[in-house]
């Protein structure tokens, strides 16, 4: 899962979504399970395609063992978009599988995926079994219309030649650890430019995005009343002028020149998985593109450094996920509850996901389990996982604006076209709060 790099894909699926649904939609009773014996052909829409959607389908061979009345036709490559207009077309389908864990806020409020509460107290599923964090971004204002399918996990990536090389012994724990580090890694060409950046701090470029960084500094995106914080949670200013001053350090034009040369995040160019990058920012799941793209590079994982003023933080990191639901209208909604069941609480069916996909499984149960592929790099990310510090990121009810709009500014500010930090936050502020109005509450 790679939700990160699809912020913006989201966006159209939420104008349909708000387009074409109402909010306030109440729960139904929950439909029963199949009878024994029953014939029933169900559905499934993922984004998974190739390699991905081979896993996914094996998982549900297992499914159909347990249950060889049911038949299920396996959908890959299909996008939130393409769901979206599956349901407001009048023909979902009956689990439906998101990687934009970012657009839940909207599912849940529409009604466009059904209120899963129901389902879970008839079969006194125990929610306690999966950290709260997760359990907080499967759920919106109450409703819980969605079970989390794999989680990832952000934390830092090192190159753990270049620490040896310049005689580091551990990885920095605080911000400033990570600033004197990134300068000493710093390898400059013979005409100035960057050869290798000891940290890449260009927002946009690679994972570097808000909602990656701000865990670190605790920074809070909303209020209780769902209002917008930037620009009165001074942890955000903190955030962006730690930012600037390393993008200083290199020169702007230099970064622009270097970011330009650099390989897709997803393809085996990678910048980190090419030496041009010595620490990273990441998702669990960059050990299995290493593995696979780069198994010679000698690498290390930590928790990413967290601000000077914050150490009581250090362990914590975003956490996001693949989400799985039953939408509205799905034809067999019952047996659709028992697959996605199945899928987000079976352990073996989460270990053999999360083993095939790079992921970290969803209950405390598969975390633990002896079955899951588990090399020291991977170690950080399960462990981070249970930490009570793990942040997931809120949902809204206009998906992922909120979170782009800050990447939008942060580009912006990078570059040297703020001139106002505080006051252009607060700007901000009241544009994601005009917005979100639109979206509905």
């Amino acid at each position: 899962m790679r939700t990160s790099a699809t912020i913006g894909a989201g966006l159209a699926a939420v104008a349909l979504l708000a387009a074409s649904c109402t909010a306030g939609t109440t729960s139904q009773a929950p439909q029963p399970a199949p009878a024994p014996g029953e014939q029933v052909t169900i559905t499934v829409a993922s984004q998974f395609t190739d390699r991905e959607l081979d896993i996914l389908n094996r998982v549900l061979d297992g499914f159909r063992a347990k249950h060889p009345g049911v038949t299920i036709e396996s959908r890959g490559n299909q996008d939130d978009d393409k769901i979206t207009q599956a349901i407001r077309g009048g023909n979902p389908p009956d689990v439906a599988i998101s990687a934009e864990t970012v657009n839940l806020g909207q599912f849940c409020s529409s009604g466009a995926w059904q209120d899963l509460g129901p389902y879970l107290a008839r079969d006194r599923v125990d929610l306690e079994q999966i950290p709260q964090a997760v359990r907080d971004y499967t759920q919106y204002q109450g409703k819980r219309c969605a079970m989390p399918l794999l989680a990832d996990v952000y934390g830092l990536y090192y190159n753990a030649d270049a620490f040896a090389r310049a005689g580091v012994t551990a990885p920095p724990r605080t911000t400033s650890e990570l600033t004197e580090l990134a300068k000493r890694l710093t390898e400059w060409n013979p005409d100035g430019s960057i050869k290798v950046a000891g940290f890449l701090p260009v927002l946009g470029s690679q994972a570097n995005h808000p909602w990656n960084w701000a865990p670190q500094w605790g920074a809070r995106w909303t209020d209780e009343q769902g209002r917008s914080t930037l620009g009165s949670d001074p942890a955000w200013q903190e955030m962006f002028r730690w930012q600037k001053e390393l993008v200083d350090f290199y020169g702007w034009d230099r970064l622009v020149q270097f970011t330009a040369g650099l390989g897709q995040q997803y393809s085996a160019d990678n910048a980190f998985q090419r030496g041009r990058i010595a620490m990273a920012v990441d998702g669990e799941y960059r050990t299995g593109f290493i593995e696979h793209q780069a198994p010679g590079l000698n690498y290390g994982t930590a928790p990413f450094p967290v601000s000077d003023s914050r150490p009581e933080l250090y362990g914590t990191g975003l956490t996001t996920g693949t989400i799985v639901g039953v939408p509205r209208g799905a034809d067999e909604a019952g047996a659709a509850w028992e697959l996605v069941k199945y899928l987000t609480t079976d352990t073996g069916a989460l270990v053999e996901l999360a083993d095939g996909l790079n992921n970290v499984p969803t209950t405390r149960a598969a975390l633990h389990d002896p079955r899951l592929e588990r090399s020291p790099q991977y170690q950080t990310f399960l462990d981070m996982f249970e930490s009570p510090a793990l942040v997931p990121s809120p949902a809204s009810p206009n998906g992922s604006a909120y979170m782009k709009a800050t990447e939008d500014f942060g580009v912006k500010w990078q570059s040297g076209q703020v001139a106002d930090l505080g006051s252009a936050l607060r700007e901000l502020d009241a544009q994601i709060d005009a917005a979100k109005s639109l979206g509905g509450r």
